[in-house]
């Protein structure tokens, strides 16, 4: 409305200095009288006859130039005001759109304690994109019964795309971020699932593509502008996955005391009745106590797991060097994402605590923290 008023206003102007006989006597009269027949005669007339006769007259003789400019000046600084407004406005839609992950409604089926749904809130928090969580029971899962994929985490958008597998999750709402002109369903074509059959004659799910972010040349560069940025990113992150993840269970159900203390911290955290509560606390430990022996040997880990786990981090600081505050330069990259969400869930614990002392991660697992809490680093 404002920027139709302002466009009138200019057109007025133009049309006053372009009449040959705006210097006529009766021309700003006549050109004011269309004026008022196109509904501006109460804007005109509010000072009765008097005031617009002593208007008139005073513009006789040349006086229509004058006019005219100043209609166009008035214009000029609407149509700018209108203009800015309206910008204004955009850049504060495509904000409040970055910051709500596109407007997009997420629902994260999750157990707290699992490291790759641990990945993915890392993920989220730092990106700054709202989201619910509904715990799963690990007993019963009943809150996933309606899918047919039964392993957590489950990213739901909008009630309606379903996303698994926490690597994919991740390189597909990045993806999304930055691309404005796909939706999610037509990112999420671009990791199509492999079924296959593993030597012990399992059936196994993999996904094509799982750590490339589905970007254009120019997206890629600004993403990425350093040469190996991407490909290193993309190995750490496959590191998380196929390694890193590995030395968890191990380490915290080391012994019977620590598989304990890890299933009384399971049971508090998670969502269990009481019942199935006192189940997973002590047949829970007693379980995973025996399993992490048997993970030991098909890892080939040392007798000593920890040592395993210190070596670990320690390669991982050192890939970050010293000149890095993390692996993606000034902000974190999603490899340091994926690395601190897995290490993340052992917060509490005796292999956490012997971690951080016993390893150089502790400045490094600081600043994730300030990170994913206050986005620091974050353009």
């Amino acid at each position: 409305m404002a920027a139709a008023c302002a466009r009138t206003l200019c057109k007025v102007g133009w049309n006053i200095l372009e009449s040959p006989a705006s210097r006529r006597p009766g021309t700003v009269s006549y050109l004011l009288g269309n004026v008022s027949a196109h509904g501006s005669r109460r804007a005109y007339g509010t000072g009765g006859p008097g005031v617009r006769s002593k208007l008139l007259s005073s513009l006789r003789g040349g006086g229509g130039r004058v006019l005219g400019c100043a209609f166009m000046l008035g214009g000029g600084l609407g149509l700018y005001q209108a203009v800015k407004f309206r910008f204004q406005q955009h850049l504060a839609e495509e904000e409040h759109k970055v910051s709500r992950g596109g407007g997009v409604r997420l629902t994260l089926y999750q157990y707290k304690t699992c490291p790759f749904c641990s990945k993915v809130r890392a993920f989220l928090d730092y990106h700054q994109l709202p989201y619910e969580i509904v715990e799963v029971n690990p007993v019963m899962r009943q809150e996933i019964k309606w899918s047919a994929y039964r392993k957590v985490p489950i990213l739901m958008v909008d009630g309606e795309v379903q996303l698994n597998d926490s690597s994919v999750i991740i390189s597909s709402l990045k993806t999304f971020l930055i691309k404005k002109d796909k939706s999610m369903s037509e990112i999420l074509c671009c990791y199509p699932e492999l079924k296959s059959v593993n030597d012990s004659g399992k059936k196994v799910t993999e996904y094509s593509n799982k750590y490339w972010l589905m970007l254009s040349e120019a997206e890629t560069t600004a993403v990425y502008p350093e040469k190996g940025m991407q490909k290193e990113e993309m190995k750490w992150r496959q590191w998380a996955d196929d390694w890193l993840v590995h030395l968890i269970s191990p380490n915290v159900y080391r012994t019977a005391g620590e598989a304990l203390a890890s299933f009384d911290y399971i049971v508090r955290e998670g969502k269990f009745s009481t019942f199935e509560g006192f189940f997973a606390k002590y047949v829970g430990a007693a379980a995973m106590f025996l399993i992490s022996k048997r993970l030991k040997s098909r890892h080939n880990l040392q007798d000593d797991v920890r040592q395993d786990l210190y070596r670990a981090v320690d390669d991982w600081v050192a890939a970050i060097g010293k000149k890095r505050k993390f692996m993606g330069g000034d902000q974190p990259n999603l490899a340091d994402l994926a690395v601190f969400g897995v290490l993340r869930v052992m917060e509490g614990l005796q292999a956490f605590d012997d971690m951080m002392e016993n390893t150089k991660v502790k400045q490094w697992y600081r600043r994730m923290e300030r990170a994913s809490l206050n986005c620091e680093g974050r353009d």
